[in-house]
């Protein structure tokens, strides 16, 4: 906040008092504040000696582009790259593990324009994907290296290589090759997360029932994964077929034996309000078993809200005092009732009870 307004030498002061007393994050904080201000050469040095610290070298990396350092940061890297240590997992070292470091270097060669040295030092790493981020991929995809980009997203496992290459090929107006990368020969097969993307792009370019047919395909393979099933219910719902999203889940929901637990049938109320109105969806939500919980009230009060009926929404939310007092500020909030929704944010309430003896739930809130 001080840094925004311009108080930058206070927003330095404050950060380093902190970094003093050992603070963990306090020392990037203030190596990134001080070379956004002209101060990237003591930035860099104070960084030199944490270099083992995977975070610290990563802050490194990026201050060294601003100090000028960047041969220096380079040669530091180099040393933390052991040949005969292999990793089997992304954190198996305490410090800067040789795939972090590899991928660090792989960054400086990069933004030098030695394209070629960047893609060796990352095709040497074990681990190709932290966090659903792949580096190379990236590397490539940035290069406009379409073929090596396609033989690498070839390779099993390569998910994250295969979005990049679908989204180089849209923007250069391939569409088609873009729908071919995901694959088509088993839609039932394909990785949930690659259909998801690829019913995305499908969506995009105007083929929104082909998109609807990918993740029905996911819904029937995995019918336990409900984020599947969200997913489906929505894209019906923005392709104007809420009757299709409500006929899949009510076929699940037989299949299940009728259990209809409020975790599925949440996402059948925009499907409802869309066929057949909003008060039809809230009056079949208060009268499932689960429609007077807390966390039904949350549903309900949405629905109602992006119907435009917020005063209505913040009386569901009123019901309940546990868990809503957010969503319920927000509500007053956008009714211009900020008093009510800061007195409600200060509340105290007492922390829930904690169970001795049963430790975990098969019902909701778990």
């Amino acid at each position: 906040m001080l840094e925004g307004w311009g108080r930058i030498d206070e927003a330095i002061d404050i950060t380093r008092i902190r970094m003093e007393a050992g603070h963990p994050i306090a020392l990037e904080t203030y190596a990134r504040l001080l070379a956004r201000h002209g101060r990237s050469e003591e930035a860099f040095n104070l960084l030199v000696p944490h270099v083992d610290d995977w975070v610290l070298a990563t802050t490194l990396v990026d201050v060294a582009s601003v100090a000028g350092r960047d041969e220096e940061a380079a040669a530091l890297l180099a040393t933390r790259i052991r040949a005969d240590h292999c990793c089997d997992g992304p954190w198996c070292c305490r410090g800067l593990d040789p795939d972090t470091a590899l991928g660090l270097l792989a960054t400086i060669r990069e933004r030098q324009g030695h394209i070629a040295e960047a893609i060796a030092l990352l095709r040497r790493r074990q681990i190709t994907s932290v966090n659903s981020r792949d580096q190379l991929a990236g590397l490539l995809a940035r290069h406009g290296r379409i073929e090596e980009l396609r033989a690498y997203a070839a390779l099993d496992g390569h998910e994250e290589a295969v979005q990049q290459l679908a989204e180089l090929l849209e923007e250069d107006g391939d569409v088609e090759g873009a729908i071919a990368v995901y694959g088509q020969a088993d839609p039932a097969a394909r990785d949930p997360n690659a259909a998801f993307k690829l019913a995305q792009l499908l969506t995009r370019h105007g083929r929104g029932a082909d998109a609807i047919a990918v993740m029905r395909a996911q819904a029937d393979a995995h019918p336990s994964d409900d984020w599947i099933l969200h997913a489906l219910s929505e894209l019906c719902l923005g392709q104007d077929r809420p009757a299709d999203g409500l006929a899949h889940l009510d076929a699940l929901d037989a299949q299940r034996g009728g259990e209809g637990e409020w975790e599925l049938y949440w996402m059948r109320l925009p499907l409802i309000a869309a066929c057949s109105g909003i008060d039809e969806a809230v009056e079949r939500a208060r009268a499932h078993p689960e429609g007077n919980t807390w966390y039904a009230a949350e549903h309900i009060a949405h629905l109602l809200a992006d119907a435009g009926r917020t005063k209505e929404a913040v009386t569901v939310m009123q019901q309940h005092d546990r868990g809503n007092r957010h969503d319920l500020a927000g509500y007053l909030v956008n009714l211009g009732r900020v008093e009510e929704a800061v007195a409600i944010l200060l509340h105290k309430t007492s922390p829930p009870v904690v169970p001795t003896t049963h430790p975990w739930s098969e019902e909701p809130p778990f």
